[in-house]
């Protein structure tokens, strides 16, 4: 268990997950920032002026740790993983860089200049500070994702001399990975940004704080939340169906389907024998997965087994099967939590066209508490998309253990594995005091402060 590669391994999913913490947050809660100063210069209404500084200091905290962690995985590249560094650093290093040349430098740029542009700048370009923020951060995650897709299918690509060379940099861009990770990832961050603000809101018209202003971002949440999340399930629908085809294994690892059947039922609850490879209960519903593999109930699912003896063949000895609890389960808890979600969002739009919903106090307690289900959503779904790729770093070109560098010992990955965890965990009782004491304060000063705040620094500060 304690070797080089099973370190690196957990500390790069250990460090991973934390910063996509943060920012699945920062790309939604800046789309939603944008969308109350637009309803300000529209309306001039000062509780939309208010409402902006509000939301707009906890987006500057979360990016802020957001920045910090984001830091520390590229640097993982080349200390744990330099076997896959020099594989694919052709081509994993272009988007990369292009992400924080122009990307990441535009959306900071204009970070600053909105930060300290409130009531100096004329209100359009204000404006549109903030707009070039919130699009600059979902131009970043395009380029993030330009790299993932790489490793989920490579394209545009030559082996040379042990290494993978770019050809062609379009082939990239075109990868049809890119275009359902890509529209799936943003649209869980808007989710991710509504929910947030929802919880958010809630909490203020429990404590009676400002109802009418804090009603007009629930509004806003509402349905930018349910929208975003109809188009999150209507895209994972397309992206599973390419997966059955060109992930195949993947896909199977998620359903925990050892043998390839026709008429496929879908599983919702099974207990998983991994050293006998079956099955031992399994409550499922009988040919859901054929029509969602393939659009019909008579479909042919293949299954793990005739997966691997095909590997084998095509790749040489070895064990081609993902870990298949994790994909099971990590699976259903993206689909459940977000149907969860989903029915939430229509509960809250009906109550939101009746006119009641900031009245309806034991639900405010529930958006209030669902918080924490989008950031268990997205995190459930990349352990999906990464550990189902196992055992590739970059499919079908390099395995993870030929990626992990051969210069480092346990030891120092063990340092170093157990000083992240201690620095991340320090920077998360940072990060939840921050945000906390922020709402905290704003609750108290916020009547007093709201619509007569002539700055923008006072209201973060």
């Amino acid at each position: 268990m304690f070797n080089v590669l099973a370190l690196s391994r957990l500390q790069f999913a250990a460090t991973t997950i934390y910063h996509f913490l943060f920012v699945p947050l920062t790309i939604g809660l800046s789309i939603l920032v944008a969308l109350l100063q637009t309803q300000y210069y529209r309306t001039n209404d000062k509780r939309y002026k208010k409402l902006t500084k509000y939301f707009g200091g906890l987006f500057l905290i979360n990016f802020s740790l957001g920045v910090a962690t984001g830091i520390v995985q590229e640097f993982q590249f080349g200390m744990n993983w330099s076997g896959y560094s020099k594989f694919v650093g052709d081509i994993f290093g272009a988007p990369l860089a292009i992400e924080a040349l122009a990307a990441f430098f535009i959306e900071s740029t204009f970070l600053g200049i909105w930060i300290f542009g409130w009531d100096k700048l004329p209100k359009k370009i204000h404006l549109a500070s903030i707009w070039l923020v919130a699009l600059s951060g979902c131009l970043s995650a395009f380029w993030i994702i330009v790299a993932n897709a790489f490793m989920q299918e490579p394209t545009g690509f030559i082996l040379r001399n042990g290494r993978a060379e770019m050809v062609d940099f379009f082939a990239l861009i075109k990868n049809p990975q890119v275009w359902l990770e890509f529209p799936h990832t943003i649209f869980s961050a808007f989710v991710t940004g509504a929910i947030f603000m929802i919880g958010i809101s809630a909490y203020n018209i429990l404590r009676k704080n400002d109802i009418e202003a804090f009603s007009k971002a629930m509004k806003l949440g509402v349905v930018f939340g349910l929208v975003s999340l109809f188009a999150v399930m209507g895209i994972g629908d397309a992206q599973g169906k390419y997966l059955v085809v060109h992930q195949p294994m993947k896909m199977a690892a998620a359903e925990a389907l050892w043998e390839s059947t026709d008429k496929a039922p879908l599983s919702l609850f099974a207990n998983i024998d991994v050293e006998k490879e079956e099955n031992t209960f399994d409550l499922a519903v009988p040919r859901m997965l054929s029509f969602l593999s393939f659009g019909n109930f008579t479909g042919r699912v293949t299954g793990i087994h005739e997966l691997q003896a095909k590997y084998e063949k095509e790749y040489g000895q070895g064990n081609y099967v993902p870990p298949v609890k994790i994909s099971f389960w990590s699976f259903r808890t993206m689909v459940f939590v977000g149907t969860f979600m989903l029915m939430e969002m229509i509960v809250a739009a009906f109550l939101l066209f009746k006119k009641k919903l900031h009245k309806t106090n034991w639900f405010l307690k529930i958006l209030l508490f669902t918080i924490p289900l989008p950031y268990i959503c997205n995190s459930a779904g990349w352990m999906l998309t990464e550990i189902g790729r196992q055992p590739w770093i970059v499919y079908g070109l390099l395995k993870v253990d030929a990626g992990v560098s051969s210069s480092v010992s346990t030891g120092m990955v063990l340092t170093s594995l157990i000083g992240f965890v201690i620095v991340y965990g320090a920077l998360a009782v940072v990060d939840l005091y921050l945000i906390v004491n922020f709402i905290k304060k704003d609750v108290k000063l916020s009547n007093e402060i709201g619509e007569n705040n002539k700055g923008g620094v006072e209201l973060w500060t």
